[in-house]
């Protein structure tokens, strides 16, 4: 089966499967949900994929066993991102940008997580980006270790274990098998969405916060020219 590469191809999913096969899943699966590096990492059509090729017969490993070692490199993952983050601590909010790291993604999923809690582990696991920072937000905010591991487990299990079975079902479907191309780019710009939704709402923010600023600048501006400019009028008066 051949599909379209949805950027490099070394970042298609089936490229990967096809090269790497379950051990390389579960490697990508481990560095998107907990490493620095793997936030751009495709995980979300690499599952689909991953159970659409095993419902075909072309990734040879029972389904179950796929879902609960997807599960389980998920839910490590997320582990190693949050002890990274409580050892790192606010180190990594003055941590500067490089080609891997931007502190925007940081500072979106520190966000994220005040915004929901605990239950910032579970959705976030199935936004892009945000997903890989979000257990390292919560070892930085030193959340309650019992809180963060059931959030955790629910998280990757509802992720791996759902999104897996979704290709598998699909992956039943002919019309999927010849369409399988433009099945991956919806999959993958439905990840995005919620993305695009909150650069749109944080561009918002910045420009009311912009007109915000100038509107009290230039209330300002006449009360500071006042005084100045009535003391100039008695000086002529005189």
């Amino acid at each position: 089966m051949n599909t379209l590469a949805l950027g490099p191809s070394w970042l298609d999913p089936d490229y990967l499967i096809g090269q790497f096969g379950l051990p390389g899943v579960l490697l990508i699966v481990f560095a998107e949900s907990g490493l620095l590096i793997g936030f751009f990492l495709p995980g979300d059509s690499l599952l689909f994929t991953t159970g659409l090729l095993v419902t075909a017969g072309k990734l040879h490993m029972p389904l179950w066993v796929v879902c609960t070692l997807v599960a389980l490199a998920a839910i490590i993952g997320d582990q190693v991102g949050y002890l990274f983050g409580r050892k790192v601590g606010p180190s990594l909010f003055k941590r500067p940008d490089s080609r891997l790291f931007k502190q925007e993604n940081v500072e979106k999923a520190h966000d994220f997580f005040e915004k929901y809690g605990p239950k910032s582990l579970i959705l976030a696991r199935f936004v892009p980006v945000v997903r890989t920072f979000t257990p390292i937000i919560a070892g930085v905010s030193r959340m309650n270790y019992r809180s963060f591991i059931t959030f955790n487990i629910i998280g990757g299990v509802l992720w791996g274990v759902g999104v897996t079975l979704l290709g598998a079902a699909l992956g039943k479907i002919e019309f999927v098998h010849k369409n399988i191309e433009a099945i991956l780019i919806l999959i993958v710009l439905i990840s995005v969405v919620p993305i695009a939704i909150e650069f749109l709402r944080a561009r918002s923010k910045a420009k009311k916060a912009a007109a915000t600023a100038d509107r009290v600048a230039g209330d300002a501006l006449p009360a500071a020219d006042g005084p100045a400019t009535s003391q100039r009028g008695r000086h002529a008066k005189r």
